[in-house]
Order: structure tokens, then sequence, then C-alpha cells
């Protein structure tokens, strides 16, 4: 049966493209990021009596709204980018920060055109040249070694110079975010010299006006807590707090790897150093299947039981499986731990809290996983009540795939 019509207003207000550019909410074009519109939405209808969690921060978009309504919010991750991101967007800045920002990007905009700058710094990122011209990783490279030779930079003046950086990254990347995914363009003469150096200078005084400009906004005091763990154990995490309100997006089951789409910000910034890291941070993490990844999933076999209490999974991971052992078994590893991580979720939630995911269904093949009946299955086997799903848009994919949000109450 198709999903009812959404009766929660126009797509945009559910997409990346609902948090601004010209916000703090902006200030990175990543692929795990969702609505800030959404997140609001939330937070009015019922406004929280206590402490918001976000298990799976990506890009911190609840930790970000939340500060801005001045409520006390805790995130998790296991990828320390982005909870880098998230910490650097929920900073405190003062004028004397944003000052001393634009004077550290102008030096690395200045360092970016001379040859006889810092020697550049540049990562060992496979096949680099698929994501810049040779001018312009050089170019890169020199603005980089220029900021690492600042002394005396404090975080948050070094916070906001490297999200220019990183901005500028992709700004001049010869990639595409045109679909859910990224892919490389299709690409043209190689650049020369000049013009590759004079784009990455541009590039990084647009990115730290807009930025500075949007750091000048106030945010309400309110208490933030960003750990970096498995959100498979959140007992564990968080001890004895509990939440009044969980509103966050897991990684979807559509085998698509986070770590593959954050490479070059990772790479550059040196939170990855080789392809075996980054293979097993993919391992690490709910959903990763990119690099050493894939193939330790013919060996995977569960350590914790975590039965799927969704009639006719078994049908559908061996209808997958009959095309694709690899594919059937990371769908079965994904909601295996989906299942651990509601599990635990139950126990730090307070009687009355409210959950909401937003969630979205996958294809392999010619199965359709419908993933937000099998998320409300396994909140309702956890304890959760008034478990229900609503259509929030259609996906810019194929024709069956939606987004939704999945909400339930712990009695």
């Amino acid at each position: 049966m198709p999903p009812a019509r959404s009766t929660t207003g126009s797509r945009e207000r559910f997409t990346f493209r609902g948090n601004l550019a010209d916000t703090r909410h902006g200030w990175l074009r990543l692929t795990p990021a969702y609505s800030v519109q959404l997140v609001r939405e939330l937070l009015d209808s019922t406004p929280p009596t206590g402490r918001v969690l976000d298990p799976f921060c990506g890009t911190g978009t609840t930790l970000l709204a939340c500060r801005e309504l001045g409520l006390d919010c805790d995130t998790v991750d296991l990828n320390p980018f982005l909870l880098w991101l998230a910490r650097a967007k929920t900073r405190d800045y003062s004028e004397r920060d944003r000052q001393a920002a634009c004077r550290a990007v102008a030096g690395m905009a200045s360092a970016a055109t001379r040859r006889d700058g810092p020697r550049p710094w540049i990562p060992d990122l496979y096949r680099i040249d698929r994501w810049w011209t040779p001018a312009t990783s050089q170019a890169l490279g020199r603005a980089l070694a220029r900021l690492d030779r600042v002394r005396n930079l404090t975080p948050p003046v070094r916070d906001l110079a490297l999200l220019a950086f990183s901005r500028t990254l992709i700004e001049t990347a010869q990639v595409s975010f045109g679909h859910q995914s990224m892919s490389f363009r299709r690409q043209g003469r190689t650049a020369s010299r000049q013009s590759g150096a004079q784009a990455v200078a541009a590039g990084l005084q647009r990115a730290i006006e807009t930025i500075a400009a949007a750091a000048s906004q106030r945010l309400r005091r309110s208490r933030r807590r960003l750990v970096r763990g498995d959100s498979r154990t959140l007992e564990q995490l968080v001890g004895q707090r509990r939440y009044a309100t969980v509103i966050t997006s897991p990684p979807y089951s559509n085998r698509m790897s986070y770590i593959r789409e954050l490479r070059p910000y990772m790479y550059w910034l040196g939170y990855l150093t080789d392809r075996r890291s980054a293979g097993e941070l993919d391992w690490e993490v709910i959903g990763g299947t990119w690099g050493i990844a894939t193939s330790r999933l013919l060996d995977w076999e569960p350590t914790r039981p975590a039965p799927i209490p969704y009639a006719g999974f078994d049908e559908l991971v061996a209808a997958i499986g009959t095309r694709s052992e690899i594919l059937a078994r990371y769908v079965a590893r994904y909601f295996h731990d989906m299942a651990l991580h509601v599990r635990g979720l139950h126990s730090v939630v307070a009687p009355g809290g409210r959950t909401h995911y937003v969630v979205g269904n996958s294809k392999f093949y010619d199965v359709v996983l419908p993933a937000q009946d099998i998320f409300r299955a396994l909140f309702e086997d956890a304890g959760f009540a008034a478990a229900r799903v609503q259509v929030l848009r259609k996906r810019t994919s194929k024709a069956e795939l939606f987004e939704y949000l999945v909400s339930a109450t712990r009695p």
C-alpha cells in the first residue's frame, strides 16, 4: 500500500535545504543532515520538561536547535569529525574571536596564491587527483600549512578558520552532491596553477565572511554535552541521566557509507590517515560497509542476541540474499545493531518521554525494505508505547523511497 500523503507541509522543510546557508546550520553541506525546521516543530509541539538527547549526532542539527531555544542537550557519535563540527557550530564566539578568525583566513588566502609560502601539506587520500586538480591541492595545502604556523590561536578562532577551509574544500572539488551520495564530476582540462590558487583564495574569503556573520548569532544559555561513543551502549555512556525528548536521524539502511562521504574533510583535518583507518571506523559505526567493513560482513556473527520482532523480517533478508549475500548480511547486522540501540534507549528515556526518529526505507534489487515499520516494531518490543509512523517526504531517488518520522512514548 502506498504511504499516506504527508500533512506536515512542504518537502523543503524536511531536507537539508531547510538549513539556511546564512545560519550556523548551513556552515557545511554534509550528507548526514536533516532539517532544523522539523526539529524545531517537534520541540515546539511538545516542549521538553527535561534534557534532550540525540544519540546519532551527525551534523549537530538537534544540538544546535536546542542551544538556540535554550534547552539542555546531550549528543553521541563515534565519528570524531562530526563531534568536532557539532561542537564548533554550538560554540559561543566573541567579536574578538571573529576578527581573529578573519585575519587568520586572510593569511591562509594569501599563502594559497604564493609559491614561496609555506610548504603545502597534502593528505594521503587515495586518488586525490580525482577530487582536486594538482594546482588546487597545492593551494589548499599551503593554506592549511599557514594556519598551522600561526601560534596561540584559541580553539574558537581555529574552529572558525577550519570551517572556512572545509567549506572551500568542497567548493573547489570536482564532485557533485546532486544525489544522496557524492559523485565525481566529469573532468575537463586541467586548470592552471594560478587559477586553482585564486579559486581557493576567493573561496576562503567568501566562506569566512558568511561563517563569521552567522557566528555573531547569540545562542541562549543552556548546557550541552558531546560524547564520543557507541549508541548501542547508551546506558554506559550517559550514566544516570534520563531524557525527556529524543530527536535523531540514524544512518539509513541503504548501505551508504557516511565515512566515504566525509573523506575529504576527515583526511584534510587529520581525522583519517589511510584507507585502513577509514575502513576500521566504518566497521565500528552502525550501517558501515565500506572498505574492509565489506569483507568482514561475510564473517559477521552477532555477539549479543537481538531478534528482530517484525513479522517477515527473515523472509526479507532471505529474498535479498538470493541476489547478494553481502547485502543480506548488511541488512541483518544493521537491524541487529538497531535493536540493541533501541533496547538501551528505553532505559535512558524518562517515563513519559518522547522519541522521534527520522528514517528512510530502502530497496535492494526488487525487495523494498520497510525500515519505518521495522523501527516501529523495535520500539514496541523494547517497551515503548503509542508508536506511530508519519510520512515526511518523497526522496529524490527511486519511486518507492520515502522519509518517515517514527515516534513513540516511554510509559
